[in-house]
């Protein structure tokens, strides 16, 4: 018997292991040690139990609960981590503090086995249930997202009816606590939904992988903003989302580029490039979309906004950079940008609206540049 429980435990070393593994591969997802932290302790909490270290029933009772309890806090605290929340220290001392003192409590002051019972079941339970509504938003993220939290919940929920209805209102044997009805309900429920709460994690975790992998695809490397590809899969999204209009096209284009590095070769150029980028990013709104497109030539698409708001967000940009500090230029060197701009009209592809937005830039450019033109405006 004590082997079949010792599956559990052998189990949980194997997840812990596999989380451990997958953090030596991309080490700034530190919530995976996190993850390989609480299936190690939760181990330990069984094993504790299984093996009766430290000797006693108090004594086991009480240091059990801690390890158990420090399981959860920290998975739960891996999943918060996950999505940038966390939990004050002080509150998981404060949860730590009832649980690990209820059942020091109950034990060495008002023996009760079965109100232990229900502090560290209900305990758990509801600390899920609460990082479980924290964690709502990813019921709307990708389908591995989704997984995760209904696993999540219905790893919560079960703490419940489980304790209730093998528990009730009267405490198993503690002689024969290893056998009773609640004890191998909780093992066969713990391994079934705990191996499939740790797939789920796992399967997050690789799909966290593909989706950084895809976005550092749409980077441009050397200005950290979206590249051309990026741009245009996220700018036919917007333009297919009827909540995004009115939807306007900014190009800008940075006068005479080509004599920067001509003159001050292309270190020079590329750090004004990244410098303007820079700017770009500052000057965007949020929901708004902005990448390069190549050479020294940028793209952006704002959200909700018209003809009249785009040329006021495009004068702004305009004047920040002939105001701005280029460091990598000699002291009298100013840079400037053209801009041409236009409004989405229903039913037009992304081609037609940066052509019509690159004929506003060019005709910026034969007005003598830094200047911003509206494509189908009459010029001052």
């Amino acid at each position: 018997m004590r082997l079949v429980l010792l599956v559990g435990p052998t189990i949980l070393l194997v997840f812990a292991a596999s989380f451990v593994l997958a953090w030596t591969f991309d080490r700034r997802r530190r919530h995976l040690l996190v993850f390989g932290a609480s299936c190690l302790l939760f181990c330990l909490g069984t094993l504790s139990q299984i093996l009766q270290i430290p000797p006693g029933a108090g004594p086991n009772a009480v240091v059990s609960a801690f390890i158990y309890t420090a399981s959860v806090l920290a998975f739960t605290e891996g999943l918060l981590a996950r999505t940038g929340k966390r939990t004050s220290l002080a509150e998981k001392a404060a949860i730590t503090l009832l649980i690990v003192g209820g059942i020091a409590y109950f034990y060495y002051v008002d023996r009760d086995l079965l109100v232990r019972i229900y502090i560290l079941n209900f305990g758990y339970g509801l600390i899920c249930l609460a990082t479980a509504w924290r964690l709502r938003d990813m019921r709307k993220g990708r389908l591995t997202e989704r997984v995760l939290f209904w696993t999540l919940l219905a790893f919560a929920l079960h703490f419940f009816p489980r304790t209730i209805l093998t528990v009730g209102v009267a405490a198993p044997d503690p002689a024969q606590f290893g056998l009773s009805p609640f004890w191998l309900a909780l093992q066969f429920s713990l391994a079934v939904l705990g191996v499939a709460l740790a797939l789920a994690l796992l399967a997050v975790t690789v799909g966290d992988v593909i989706e950084d992998l895809r976005r550092t695809g749409n980077l441009d490397p050397l200005t950290g903003i979206l590249n051309r590809r990026g741009f245009e899969e996220g700018a036919a999204q917007r333009l297919a989302d009827r909540h995004s209009h009115p939807l306007c096209l900014v190009i800008a284009d940075i006068d005479r580029f080509k004599n920067i590095n001509d003159t001050l070769g292309h270190p020079a150029g590329d750090e004004v490039l990244r410098t303007f980028a820079a700017l770009v990013r500052r000057a965007m709104r949020r929901g708004d979309l902005g990448g390069r497109f190549g050479g020294e030539e940028f793209v952006l698409l704002l959200s909700g906004c018209d003809a009249e708001g785009a040329a006021a967000f495009a004068e702004r940009l305009r004047a920040s950079v002939s105001e701005a500090r280029f460091g990598s230029l000699p002291d009298g060197w100013q840079v400037t940008a053209s801009f041409g701009l236009a409004e989405a009209r229903a039913g037009e592809s992304l081609g037609q609206l940066v052509a019509r937005a690159d004929a506003a830039l060019y005709a910026a450019k034969r007005a003598g540049r830094n200047r911003v033109r509206r494509h189908g405006a009459i010029p001052a």
